[in-house]
């Protein structure tokens, strides 16, 4: 798209086709191109699943090189010898060796007709040599080549020079035979032919040239390309064209952001060319710039004039720790963390397990802008490593990053965990421990919360088939979320299920990976159905990876929950039997005063009781409570059986006090003594824990009242092994 030169179909017709494509009203339409190409807006979902990537086994990182036409456009000085300039300044200038590969030329290299044989013709004033002589020149300095075409008619400067659409054999034909390796294919005078029909057929026809050419869709995001054009290209456009100023910048920035999750290798959003260097922004602003390209893993295509590029724009464009951010090999577009008040922090997993963050100030004032490890995906570690991508310096955090950052200014880290630190023994709710990373499609992972799609928080309770949990991980598909086990745990049991916020539909996949291997698999499953419950043995697993996949239909409507996710680490009590208050529980509350250990309960500090009693029978060994009480232990799946005397103590004076005994197995009641008061001798409780993680002993009123409610769990003898 050209701002300058369209010269066919009416603009606001173009203008309601974009403004559909990403979910606005047409009443909302700015009346100037533009501003359309600015205007901030949030992209539809996809009615449809993602296509897979195109298989020509190009960008498997995002395309980096050069395009002319941000700094030239159609004037005279593009021509043969600029060309060939820029390829000799990405040589002299150190541009090949940070990465930059393309030398592509755009519009107004051709003659405005095909000759008689229906072929393209290249400008002779422009090109005295032909196109060939260039991209052989180009290839002699170890780079590659690309060229400029429409899927329509004509091209888009208003001289109307020939379009593809009908010739697209024919033209791939003669580029191959050229030695081009990369096109952009734009999107002007296009007849209102099906926008999908027009770019396979140039993907077809690249393909059987049977040469090896990068394929750059540029359809403005009129028909949400993100859910179709990976099939066909290797980066499709997402908006219209930039402009040199900072509104246009951050405004395309905005709406390229939500289209994170259908970034892959092979497969790109492109927000369009690089403008820094060609004076309409600050360095501060183009820093910037250059920092959110990389971050969105977009392709980097330096639009200004190389020959005569400053050393503050050449600094910019060969910032090697910033480049390797938008190049990692692990493919993921950044997303936005936080967004408020134009403050935004986005995060990048990359493939060494670290993060890149950026603080952006889209303010005009210097601000302080904070987050965390955790918010931004990490966690588990003692420590984390960062590293400014921009001054180089570096330093550690336990976990809060922040920073003052200038007014339209971007502070980029790089974010590396320590060692990471194994789960506690016990039954742990996943929600409560961290993660070494999340990833997810919308929105960050959230906590005892569904996803909302946008910034933390913004969830409700976890819902599944009309189901609620207070405990778990609300995600989007596609989502990834690992943790760090050491070795240390044994299983996982979690409930999961499409949240009850999806009220339109949505469909998902379950999986969870022991150290990269299937463990468990829900299969789909779709909006309405109830939670399934998936277990998974971790024994001996350095890690737990929780992943969800869309369902088939598209990612709309992916919300997905985990729900008391419920992990056990650490091995049970050894072999024999054991006297419960020997060992160590995991938790332990006690109505008034501590549960004491082989005493009563004297109500005030540990040890103000005495020696456990019940109907006259004295006890050396047990545990002293008071109603209401919950005492929690791991068994790690290693015992058998549980035999205790129940009752109320002696110290309550008669028959004071009134409680109920209960014994838990994972949850599950093993056992109960009825009434017991303080009249009544020892009851005899056993219940049989085989297989049990986690052991409970629940002490609550007998419905009169907390008065003289001292419980005793007496002579509890545990069998293991």
């Amino acid at each position: 798209m050209r701002t300058e030169r369209h010269s066919i179909r009416p603009f606001r017709q173009r203008l309601v086709g974009v403004a559909a494509a990403l979910g606005l009203a047409a009443g909302a339409l700015v009346t100037t191109q533009a501003a359309a190409a600015e205007a901030p807006a949030t992209p539809a979902a996809p009615a449809a699943p993602a296509a897979p990537a195109a298989d020509n086994g190009l960008a498997r990182t995002p395309q980096m090189g050069f395009n002319n036409w941000n700094s030239t456009h159609c004037r005279a000085e593009f021509n043969e010898a600029m060309v060939k300039g820029v390829a000799d300044a990405f040589v002299t200038q150190g541009l090949k060796d940070a990465g930059y590969t393309y030398v592509n030329i755009d519009d107004c290299w051709a003659l405005p007709n095909r000759d008689a044989s229906g072929n393209l013709v290249p400008d002779p004033v422009r090109f005295p040599n032909g196109i060939k002589a260039v991209a052989d020149y180009v290839h002699s300095k170890g780079l590659k080549f690309g060229i400029y075409s429409s899927a329509g008619t004509k091209t888009c400067d208003v001289q109307g020079f020939p379009g593809g659409l009908g010739h697209e054999q024919q033209d791939a034909n003669l580029w191959a035979s050229w030695g081009v390796d990369y096109l952009k294919y734009d999107n002007c005078n296009n007849t209102g032919a099906d926008a999908r029909q027009r770019y396979k057929a140039m993907a077809d026809a690249l393909k059987a040239t049977g040469r090896p050419i990068l394929y750059s869709i540029c359809e403005w995001g009129e028909n949400q390309p993100w859910n179709w054009a990976a099939e066909y290209g290797n980066s499709w456009r997402t908006t219209g064209d930039i402009s040199d100023s900072w509104t246009s910048m951050i405004n395309i920035a905005h709406r390229n952001q939500p289209l994170a999750p259908y970034a892959k290798p092979g497969a790109w959003n492109d927000p369009d060319m690089l403008e820094v260097g060609n004076g309409g922004m600050t360095d501060t602003e183009y820093r910037t710039h250059f920092s959110l390209w990389a971050q969105m893993a977009a392709p980097l295509l330096i639009g200004s004039d190389l020959r005569s590029a400053s050393p503050a724009t050449l600094a910019i464009l060969k910032n090697t720790d910033v480049i390797a951010v938008d190049q990692d090999s692990l493919g993921k577009q950044g997303t936005v963390v936080s967004s408020s008040g134009g403050l935004v922090v986005m995060s990048k997993p990359l493939a060494d397990g670290s993060r890149s963050v950026t603080l952006t100030n889209e303010t005009t004032s210097a601000r302080t802008i904070s987050t965390t490890a955790d918010a931004i995906g990490l966690g588990g570690a003692s420590s984390y490593a960062l590293k400014d991508l921009w001054t180089k310096q570096t330093s550690t955090t336990t976990g809060a990053i922040s920073a003052s950052v200038p007014a339209h200014g971007t502070v980029m880290y790089r974010v590396t965990p320590g060692s990471p630190v194994p789960p506690p023994t016990g039954v742990n709710q996943l929600s409560d421990l961290p993660w070494t990373s999340a990833a997810n499609g919308w929105g960050p992972v959230e906590r005892d919360r569904s996803n909302g799609e946008q910034t933390g928080g913004d969830g409700r309770t976890l819902t599944i088939g009309g189901t609620t949990y207070a405990k778990g991980l609300g995600t989007h598909a596609p989502s990834d979320v690992t943790y760090h086990l050491g070795g240390a745990c044994r299983s996982l049991s979690v409930d999961v299920g499409v949240d009850d916020e999806s009220t339109a539909g949505g469909s998902v996949v379950f999986q969870i990976y022991r150290d990269d291997a299937l463990v468990a698999d829900s299969g789909v499953r779709r909006a309405s159905d109830p939670p399934t419950r998936l277990t998974a043995d971790l024994s001996g697993a350095a890690k737990l990876r929780l992943v969800v996949t869309d369902g088939g239909d598209g990612i709309d409507y992916d919300h997905a929950d985990w729900a008391d996710a419920e992990l056990a680490c650490g091995n049970g009590p050894s072999a024999g039997t054991h006297a419960l208050s020997d060992l160590a529980w995991s938790a332990a509350v006690g109505g008034w005063g501590p549960v004491e250990r082989d005493r009563s309960n004297g109500e005030q500090p540990a040890g103000d009781g005495r020696t456990l009693t019940i109907g006259g029978t004295t006890y050396a060994k047990g545990l002293g409570t008071h109603a209401p009480s919950d005492v929690t232990y791991y068994l790690g799946g290693t015992c058998s059986r549980l035999t205790v005397n129940v009752g109320v103590d002696d110290e309550s004076g008669g028959s004071n006090g009134s409680v109920v005994f209960r014994i838990y197995r994972d949850g599950t009641l093993a056992a109960d003594s009825g009434r017991v008061t303080g009249a009544d001798t020892a009851r005899p409780l056993t219940a049989d824990l085989t297989g049990g993680l986690e052991l409970r002993l629940s002490v609550t009123d007998a419905t009169d009242g907390g008065n003289y409610d001292h419980a005793d769990w007496a002579g509890p003898q545990l069998t293991c092994g």
